[in-house]
């Protein structure tokens, strides 16, 4: 049996477990979403949101792409943000990140061949790793360069939504945070907690255990 259709058939399986434990599940969830969270995640098969944050259907709103980039000229992504903050009303807004990224890798290399969307859409981040170099270059080897950057990249991306004129002028902007999924042990770690302030009193520990959301 091939890939699509064991997931045709296990999506049959799933629907009849939810139907029997919860009979009103689908009733509820064909009357409309109210999500309290944007996720823009990486489109990495490895770090599915719902998964890894133990969520349900219509619990997040998902955008994925590339290395989790929010770029300002890219329809896609910013269409995602102005239907989340302005229709959905979300309360918050995380941008995560993961350990060994290949796009993140791919912008620390030669650029790759045979791919020329793939380069044009990481060309933000070879910028970003070019202004980081100093830093970048004196991690012990190309992965730990990889997760600096991919933390790095997080950040960027929460500074770019904090100054986006969608989240600004919204009526409660959603607060904005900074996540890393660690690969290896399958925990989350908090980069940008959603308050700038405190954020900016512990500029020094940038990494903090995920209880430390508010």
């Amino acid at each position: 049996m091939h890939r699509p259709k064991r997931m045709l058939v296990e999506n049959v399986a799933w629907a009849h477990e939810t139907a029997a434990r919860d009979p009103g599940f689908f009733s509820r969830l064909a009357q409309g979403q109210q999500p309290q969270v944007l996720w823009i995640g990486c489109a990495d098969s490895r770090v599915p949101a719902e998964t890894i944050t133990h969520s349900n259907p219509g619990d997040l709103f998902v955008h994925r792409n590339i290395a989790n980039l929010v770029c300002p000229a890219d329809d896609n992504t910013m269409s995602v943000l102005e239907y989340a903050v302005r229709v959905l009303k979300v309360a918050h807004v995380i941008v995560c990140g993961h350990d060994g990224c290949g796009g993140v890798r791919a912008s620390l290399l030669p650029p790759p061949d045979g791919l020329p969307h793939v380069a044009r859409r990481i060309a933000p981040l070879c910028a970003l790793a070019g202004r980081h170099r100093t830093e970048l270059d004196a991690a012990s080897d190309l992965d730990a360069r990889v997760n600096r950057l991919a933390e790095l990249n997080v950040l960027e991306q929460v500074r770019c939504l904090r100054e986006s004129a969608i989240v600004r002028e919204a009526e409660r902007p959603p607060r904005i945070h900074g996540w890393i999924f660690g690969l290896a042990d399958g925990h989350i770690r908090v980069l940008a907690s959603g308050d700038p302030d405190a954020e900016h009193a512990t500029r020094g520990n940038i990494l903090m255990p995920a209880e430390a959301i508010a």
